[in-house]
């Protein structure tokens, strides 16, 4: 595993209690949201318009995330198709009150362009 995220910052956010299960870890379901969040906003950027999730590739956990964590979402764009495309997401822990980073999970996202009507559009090629 690699020290450094892939990708460019597209989510920051503190972990709070709220956000807890009953064993004192944020949900996952938590980290995930915040992953298809920083997905739409690369895909809201390299499409220049509306996007809607259609799929998740497996999704695996490596690490908790803890209360006072900021959580750091990265995003790189990895396949382009006519109306589709592919976003690698990772997201790393920035330990409460230090400077370690620790990646805590992954995943491609699917979206796809819609337009005002929900219609799949086509993704500009440039």
């Amino acid at each position: 595993m690699t020290d450094q995220p892939r990708g460019e910052l597209a989510v920051r956010t503190m972990a709070m209690p709220a956000d807890t299960n009953a064993n004192g870890d944020i949900f996952g379901g938590w980290v995930m949201s915040r992953m298809d969040q920083a997905g739409g906003i690369a895909g809201v950027s390299r499409t220049r318009g509306r996007v809607v999730t259609v799929a998740v590739d497996a999704m695996t956990f490596i690490r908790p995330v803890k209360v006072g964590d900021v959580l750091c979402v990265y995003t790189e764009i990895e396949s382009i198709g006519r109306t589709s495309f592919k976003v690698h997401v990772e997201a790393w822990a920035q330990r409460f009150m230090t400077d370690t980073r620790e990646k805590v999970t992954d995943a491609t996202f699917t979206f796809v362009a819609v337009d005002d009507n929900g219609k799949p559009r086509l993704v500009p090629q440039d």
